[in-house]
C-alpha cells in the first residue's frame, strides 16, 4: 500500500452512529431508560467540539436512519437527512427500516443526503435506485486514504416485497471480501471500514457482524446495526488470516455516539485507542 506518504504519523478520530430510528428531538424526561438522552441537536454540538479539537474526524453512520417517531410518518426522512448533512456526515449505509416508505420514498429524500449511501451486497439494477446507492467509496483525510463501503440485511421475511421490490440480496460474506479486496489492492487505502446493518451476533447460523469479522480478511472495523447492542468499547476478533479486526456499535436511537481514535504512522502501524462512547445529552462534551 502507498496510499500514505513518508512522514510524520496521523491521527484520525472516528465517530459513528446507527439505529437514530427518526430520533432527532432528545428522549422525554420522563423516559424510564434514556430520559434527557439523544437529540440532533445534541449530537451537533458534541461532533462540532470534537472537530474543533482533533486532527481529522470521520463521521459514519451504519443504517435504519428512519422509522420511530412522527417525525418520519409526517416527512419521510427529510429533516433526517438534512440534519446529517448539515452535521457533515461523510457516508452511511441503508438499514430495513430505511425502505419503510418504499425505494420510491426512499429515492425521492435521497437529494437531501450530501453524503453517499453505501451497500456492496444489493443489486438495485432493477430498480429506481440504481446507480444512486454505491458499494463504495474512498475517502481522503490528511495523508490517510480510507475505504468504506456498506452491507445490508436479507430483507425477505423482515421487509414487505412491496417495499424493496426487484432489490436483489447477494451473499454478504462474498461481497464483503470482493469489496475490501478492491479496496485493499486497487484504491491502495489505508484503512478499510464497513458498514454493516446485519447484526452483531445471533444463536443460530444468521450471517452477523461476528461471522463476518472471521470469514473476510483486510477489513480493519467493522461498524454495525441492526441489533441494538451497546458496546462499552469495540471488540477485537481474529480475521480469516488469524489478523485483528475490530468490532463496534453504539445501541439505537442516538443516546451514544461511538468514537475511536488510530494514530497512523509513517510506517503503515495501525495503534487504535479506544475511549467511552460519548453520552448524547445537551451537556456532553466530545
Amino acid at each position: 500500500m502507498e496510499a500514505l506518504a513518508a512522514g510524520a504519523a496521523t491521527s484520525l478520530t472516528i465517530l459513528h452512529t446507527n439505529d437514530m430510528h427518526s430520533r432527532i428531538d432528545p428522549f422525554p424526561d420522563d423516559d424510564q431508560r434514556y430520559a434527557g438522552r439523544g437529540g440532533m441537536s445534541a449530537r451537533a454540538a458534541i461532533i462540532q467540539q470534537i472537530r474543533d479539537s482533533e486532527q481529522h474526524v470521520l463521521l459514519l453512520d451504519s443504517g435504519d436512519i428512519f422509522q420511530g417517531t412522527p417525525y418520519f410518518n409526517y416527512y419521510g426522512g427529510a429533516p433526517e437527512l438534512e440534519l446529517m448533512s448539515a452535521m457533515q456526515y461523510d457516508a452511511a449505509t441503508m438499514g430495513n427500516h430505511d425502505f419503510d416508505n418504499g425505494l420510491d420514498g426512499f429515492a425521492a429524500q435521497l437529494p437531501k443526503a450530501s453524503f453517499p449511501f453505501l451497500v456492496a451486497n444489493y443489486d438495485f439494477s432493477d430498480t429506481v435506485l440504481h446507480k444512486k446507492i454505491q458499494p463504495y467509496t474512498t475517502i481522503k483525510k490528511g495523508r490517510l486514504k480510507i475505504g468504506v463501503f456498506g452491507l445490508g440485511i436479507e430483507l425477505k421475511g423482515l421487509v414487505p416485497d412491496r417495499l424493496y421490490g426487484a432489490t436483489g440480496y447477494n451473499n454478504p460474506i462474498v461481497k464483503a471480501q470482493e469489496t475490501a479486496d478492491i479496496l485493499r489492492y486497487d484504491e491502495k487505502c489505508d484503512l478499510v471500514i464497513c458498514l454493516s446493518h446485519l447484526g452483531y451476533s445471533y444463536k443460530d447460523n444468521k450471517v452477523s457482524d461476528e461471522v463476518l469479522a472471521a470469514s473476510t480478511s483486510g477489513i480493519d472495523l467493522i461498524l454495525g446495526g441492526h441489533t441494538h447492542t451497546f458496546f462499552d468499547e469495540p471488540l477485537s476478533y481474529k480475521n480469516s488470516v488469524g489478523e485483528a479486526v475490530l468490532i463496534n456499535q453504539v445501541g439505537w436511537g442516538g443516546v451514544m455516539l461511538g468514537r475511536l481514535n488510530i494514530i497512523y504512522d509513517e510506517v503503515k502501524r495501525k495503534n487504535w485507542r479506544y475511549t467511552q462512547p460519548v453520552i448524547v445529552t445537551k451537556k456532553s462534551r466530545g
